[in-house]
Parts: structure tokens; sequence; C-alpha cells
């Protein structure tokens, strides 16, 4: 399950990496860049000749830790083959074959309100195991066509779950449901199972009862499994374009948007917002095991503790969702700097599945220092993100003054 990792000099955010193609991981060539430098010295002194600006101009290839993404991967039919045993790791990190059978829904009802003459906000309940259901707040505007666009809107780490992404407390910033249906889509927001309504008697996000109960299973197996029961839930509405389901989060509902996108081909567009950090270059990497608390990958901990990692890290898990679009949104000063400085070299190896795959298009980030905020910005980001992948082009299509002036009566 793990590989053992070797330490690093090449940057000092790099304190553990795998053993594999660890020759192929530099940040930057610094000797291409030196090599750059002074060709511009000498530019600057003579006419250059055509080999000479060949050189000069030449883009040294990037290289860095997240390469290994596609080593060796040079056609689409290698990365289709390749794809599938990333998709095999990431069902081994999630420890998915542990999860239990999906039951009946047996959708229920328990609230429901009209919300400014806008959208019908209900307060649900399915089941997701045997003797446990789970709650999520569903939107339905009022003038919703037969085939509307859906989406899947995870909360953060609220002790309240899914009641601030409904917009009844807290940040409206969170408040998606309430944001996304005054859009014209038919929203669902799922409360995190140790959160709300399900919140353990130790307190939220403890999760110490779930793992007497499931000790093989994770954490973030159980919610990837119960966030893709909520998909379920959405297709049970006759106003659902089961075509055009997508997904979005901040923070903890932001990585959960990755592996929900990664674990279930239905979300047709995604976007995480200050997801956390990976694996790799990650200080704190064993807190992703830790022994307290909320623990994301208990069965992992004895692993983390021998300084291993698991053999698939988050660009691989990203990849996964290609070439279905796939936004990320993060700030540079959330978290340690480091860290998300490797983020940004991350996502740019990402892009190389989305070329292979025939879609770049669909496949974005955006990176700012607002620290781990949901901004006016990253909101308008998201949102239009959806818009221009699950609605139709009328959506978003530009007009030229004189063809709005034909269109009016």
């Amino acid at each position: 399950m793990f590989m053992l990792l070797e330490v690093s000099t090449r940057t000092q955010h790099v304190p553990l990496q795998r053993a594999t193609n660890v020759s192929h991981w530099a940040v930057v060539s610094a000797v291409s860049f030196l090599s750059g430098v002074s060709a511009m010295t000498g530019w600057c002194q003579e006419t250059v000749s055509p080999r000479t600006a060949s050189e000069l101009f030449a883009v040294p290839p990037i290289q860095s830790t997240w390469n290994d993404l596609t080593d060796g991967v040079e056609t689409p039919e290698a990365w289709a083959a390749h794809k599938a045993i990333l998709k095999q790791r990431f069902l081994d990190l999630l420890r998915d074959d542990h999860k239990p059978d999906r039951p009946p829904l047996d959708l229920t009802v328990h609230e429901e309100v009209v919300v400014d003459d806008v959208y019908r906000r209900q307060l649900v309940s399915y089941s997701v195991e045997e003797g446990e259901r789970a709650h999520a707040y569903l939107g339905i505007p009022l003038d919703c066509p037969p085939q509307a666009p859906a989406i899947v809107a995870l909360h953060g780490t609220y002790a309240e779950g899914a009641k601030r992404a409904a917009g009844l407390v807290d940040n409206p910033d969170k408040a998606y449901l309430d944001h996304l249906c005054r859009r014209g889509y038919i929203v669902i927001a799922p409360e995190h199972f140790v959160s709300g309504h399900r919140t353990p008697p130790e307190g939220p996000y403890e999760t110490g009862r779930f793992y007497e109960k499931h000790p093989e299973w994770t954490a973030v197996g159980k919610f990837t499994y119960e966030h893709s029961i909520a998909i379920d839930v959405l297709e049970t509405l006759p106003e659902v374009d089961r075509e055009n389901i997508g997904a979005l989060g901040h923070s903890l509902g932001g990585h959960g948007t990755i592996f929900l996108a990664a674990y279930d081909e239905r979300i047709a567009a995604a976007a995480c917002n200050c997801g956390a950090s990976f694996f790799r270059h990650n200080p704190h990497f064993a807190d992703w095991s830790r022994d307290r608390w909320y623990i994301y990958f208990k069965p992992l901990r004895e692993g983390f503790l021998r300084n291993e990692l698991p053999p698939i890290d988050f660009h691989e898990i990203i990849a996964l969702i290609a070439p279905r679009p796939f936004l990320d949104l993060s700030g540079l000063n959330d978290g340690v700097p480091g860290t998300q400085r490797q983020r940004v070299l991350m996502l740019t190896e990402v892009m190389r599945p989305y070329e292979l795959e025939g879609a770049p298009e669909n496949f974005g980030f955006y990176v700012h220092g607002r620290g781990h905020s949901v901004a006016h910005e990253s909101r308008e980001l998201m949102y239009g993100w959806m818009d221009t992948h699950l609605k139709p082009p009328a959506a978003t299509q530009t007009h030229l003054v004189g063809d709005r002036a034909a269109e009016s009566p």
C-alpha cells in the first residue's frame, strides 16, 4: 500500500519523497536557467546568429516532483492504461472495498419553506447504511425548467453542518445552496457524517465511533461514499438533468469535491476552493492520519509513522477527473506557504492528462493571496465554471450591441 520515501536536498520544502523516479524530481533545472543568463549577457554584446537565437530562446522543460504523473506516458492509449491503475490505487486509499452495501434511499422530507418566492428549500434525510440516515438541504428553483442542472454543494469543517451552505447561519459567503438556486440550479447540500444532525456525543468531527464500527474503512471513504449517495437523491428528482450534475465546496468540502469527482463519474463538472494540501511537500503529512479528533485515514497510520506515503497523491487523484471539467482555487498564504506554492507546480502537471484526453479547455486553476476564504471573485469563478460546463451554451454566450438591439421588441 505504501512506498518508502527518501530524504531530498533539492528543495527545503520536500522533507520526504517516494522512491520512484527520484532522478526526475527537481523543481527547476538550475543548469538551464544559468545557461540562459549567460546567453543573455552575450546577446547584449553581439549580433545574434540564428543558431544562437534558437538556443537563447529555447524554453527548458519544467521539471518537478509532480512530473511522475505522466512519466513514460506519451499517448492517449498509454494514459488510459495508467489511469486505470491510478483509479485502483485511489480506491485502495479510500479502502472502498470495506464500504457497506448501498441501501434503498427511503427519502424523507422533514421541513419545507419557500425562500423569497425564488426557490423551495427542504430538509431531507435518506439511508446511507443500515441503521444510519444522512441529512441534507435540498433547493429547487420555483421556475425550474423540465431538465435543470444540479450541484452537490459540500460544506467545510463546521459544527452545524449544511446549515451554513444553506445560508441559515454564520458566513453568507459560503451559502452555496442559496446562491446557486438563485442562478437556476437544483442544489443538494449534504451534511458531513460527524456534524449537524449526526454530531457524535464526543463532539463535532470526532471519528472514534465511526472507526469502532468500521475499523478497516476510512473517514474519507465514508464521506465520499455518502456524497455519491447524494447524487442518487438528485437523480430521483424528475427536474434534474442527469447529464449535468456538478460538485463544489470549500476547505473540507473542497477536497471532498476532488474525491467525489474522482470517485463518481456522474459528476460532470467540479470546483475545489481551498482544499487541503497533499501528501508530499507537506511537513504535516502525518496529520492525514493523526491519532485524535478527525482522522482521515486511520488504517494508514502505521505507514505514515514509518515515513511512508501512499502510492498515489493529489495530482494523480485530480487527474482521474479528466476529461471532465475541474477548477482549483487556492491561496498561496493558506497554510504552509511552501506547500501551497508547490500546488502551482502540481496543477501545471495536471494539464498534461487533460491534453492527452483532448480536453485542455476543461482544466483551470486560480491562485490568490486571500488566505482560506471564499471571496467574491472566487465564488464568481466557481459559479461561472458551473454555468459554462453545466448550462446550455446560450447561457454564457456574449452578444454585440447590435445583436441585442435586434432582439428587442
